[in-house]
């Protein structure tokens, strides 16, 4: 299969620029497109052929649910039923924008999509080329990041192209993604709303309209737990992980830059490709090294915005040891240290 890439432009979109896609679409095709989280990977969500061609695509277990993107909140009740209140007060705040919520499925929406499971997530993007995919095509969008299963997230089309070319018919280039991590997910099927991915909407933003809303403890777990029901995308898989081994490190950051150099350098010493992941703060203290800055550690939102690429860059420098620190865990933080903990299969080192 051709895979072709299809330039388009946020601030020049015309419907034109997608009708093509659009009606790939409604075929029960596949067309990777631009959010403002990351790209996705998108398919009619109604259709079970659809599901199972994406989950073939990125090589995904097919009890990993899909995120079912929408345009307006008119779609909540053909989706989902018994929907609190909860879930269009934080409609009203968050959407469109970077926030799942995850709700009880109607029929209508096949268990390909939802991985088997009775709920269905759904969100609505402020991505101005995901909006009007989904107007223009005329279909609800299953979309999960538009990566091969536990490769780091695609922030750019060339990131979709590497994993995906061959296996789909069209990729939708907006250029780089502004947020550069998936969306906070928030399970609202329980007494207590329950965040299962943190994401740029921190939790702190999420108690100002919910405030009893909490994390679930299966996000603060510190080692990988393989019996965690997948009840939302990267709850029980390794995801975002690069191809050479990552360890991170945590603890005093002038004792974490130390005992990362030293680790390095043994490596090297022993013939090993290695690369350092640092901070705008410490990159510094590696002089020598292979060193990448993710970002600054009192900007949370830039260390979000370059990590999947930067662990895509390691993989293209061909790292086979990856050495980093941890970041502060307040805000988007959290949800930066989830990605980088599944990214490391759990290899945390305290110093």
């Amino acid at each position: 299969m051709e895979t072709r890439v299809i330039p388009v432009s946020r601030e020049h979109l015309q419907k034109k620029d997608v009708a093509e896609a659009a009606q790939l679409l409604r075929e029960g095709e596949l067309v990777a497109f631009p959010t403002e989280t990351v790209y996705g990977l998108g398919g009619d969500a109604l259709r079970p052929d659809a599901a199972r061609r994406i989950y073939e695509a990125k090589g995904r277990p097919s009890d990993n649910p899909l995120i079912v993107h929408i345009a307006d909140t008119d779609a909540l009740p053909v989706l989902a039923r018994n929907i609190p209140k909860s879930a269009y007060a934080l409609a009203k705040r968050f959407w469109p924008g970077p926030m799942t919520i995850i709700l009880h499925k109607k029929k209508i929406v096949p268990d390909a999509t939802t991985g088997g499971l009775p709920t269905v997530a759904i969100r609505m993007p402020s991505d101005p080329v995901a909006a009007m995919l989904i107007r223009e095509s005329g279909v609800y969008i299953a979309a999960p990041s538009a990566n091969a299963s536990g490769r780091p997230s695609p922030t750019r089309a060339n990131h979709v192209y590497e994993d995906l070319k061959g296996r789909i018919p069209m990729i939708l280039d907006g250029g780089d993604v502004p947020i550069g991590l998936e969306s906070t997910i928030v399970d609202l099927t329980g007494r207590i709303p329950m965040v299962l991915r943190p994401g740029y909407i921190t939790i702190e933003q999420l108690r100002e309209v919910l405030p009893k809303v909490a994390y679930d403890p299966a996000i603060l777990k510190r080692v990988r737990d393989d019996s965690i029901v997948a009840k939302a995308p990267g709850m029980r898989y390794r995801h975002y992980a690069p191809k050479g081994e990552l360890t991170i490190y945590e603890g005093d950051l002038a004792a974490v830059t130390e005992r990362v150099r030293k680790e390095a350098e043994a490596k090297i010493a022993q013939g090993y490709r290695v690369a350092v992941l640092a901070s705008e703060e410490t990159k510094g203290c590696y002089e020598g090294l292979t060193v990448r800055s993710v970002g600054d550690r009192e900007e949370e939102a830039t260390v979000a915005a370059h990590l999947f690429e930067t662990l895509r860059e390691f993989d293209d420098m061909g790292a086979e040891y990856i050495f980093g620190e941890c970041f502060p865990s307040a805000g988007v933080g959290a949800a930066v240290m989830n990605r980088l903990m599944k990214a490391a299969g759990y290899r945390i080192v305290q110093v």
